[in-house]
């Protein structure tokens, strides 16, 4: 198996107040460097589902699981390994356009399978759902257009289905 150099863990906790700053608490004063960090409700408004990339050298898995089961608010814990799993990212970027750039891009935008969201004459708003990797292609292909604005979500991941067929 490929050497990852994060870790992606899926914690269910309790959808009270400050259990995000108890979770995220821990990892500052473990050292654990949170590479990336997505919240949100579950189907249960009881529970909420936090999704986070650790980096493998500052957080052994096994510190990282042991930590967070010692919060009386974390219902379930589990590593999404990368092989059995699939995992995305949101970008939303606002990039400057003009006469002569926009049949570039748009054509950066078709090969990439964005969208855009919102426009005028000069700027364009894109959005683009992919793996880390990707978005980050799509980042440096946009960068000599002129990025304005950019931001990316934390990354969100569920374990691969099973294979059998239906």
């Amino acid at each position: 198996m490929p050497h990852n150099k994060f870790h992606t863990i899926v914690t269910t906790v309790e959808n009270k107040p400050g259990v995000l700053a108890r979770v995220s608490g821990l990892f500052s004063r473990r050292g654990f460097n949170i590479e990336s960090l997505a919240v949100a409700p579950t189907d249960d408004e009881k529970f909420s589902r936090i999704t986070f990339t650790v980096d493998v050298e500052s957080a052994p898995l096994e510190q990282v699981v042991n930590q967070l089961d010692k919060l009386i608010n974390v219902v379930d814990i589990r590593e999404l390994d990368p092989e059995a799993s699939v995992s995305r990212e949101l970008m939303l970027v606002t990039v400057a356009v003009g006469r002569e750039r926009r049949t570039a891009i748009l054509e950066l935008i078709e090969d990439y399978r964005a969208y855009v969201l919102n426009e005028n004459l000069t700027h364009m708003t894109l959005s683009l759902a992919a793996r880390p990797a990707k978005l980050d292609e799509f980042e440096v292909d946009l960068r000599p257009y002129g990025i304005t604005e950019l931001q990316r979500t934390g990354r969100v991941a569920l374990p691969r289905l099973d294979e059998t067929p239906i």
